[in-house]
């Protein structure tokens, strides 16, 4: 028995950092503001390297894009 997934259709393993912004239906620049506030450890300077993002990446980053949006519609 053959699996019904195609390869097109497939999940992808990393996501670059434009691919990212767009599946979290964000700018560059925001997608960059959240790694840097949420996730980057300032003592570690290579920490703020991220150009390559994973499926559980994504997932953390739409639950923060998700609280940044709320807090700025509570305004």
């Amino acid at each position: 028995m053959s699996s019904s997934t195609s390869p097109a259709r497939a999940l992808k393993v990393q996501y670059s950092e434009a691919e990212a912004a767009d599946m979290l239906n964000v700018s560059i620049e925001e997608l960059r503001s959240l790694v840097r506030d949420h996730i980057v450890n300032e003592d570690d300077p290579e920490s703020g390297a991220v150009t390559v993002f994973q499926q559980s990446d994504l997932l953390v980053l739409r639950i923060l894009a998700g609280m940044a949006g709320q807090t700025t519609s509570a305004r």
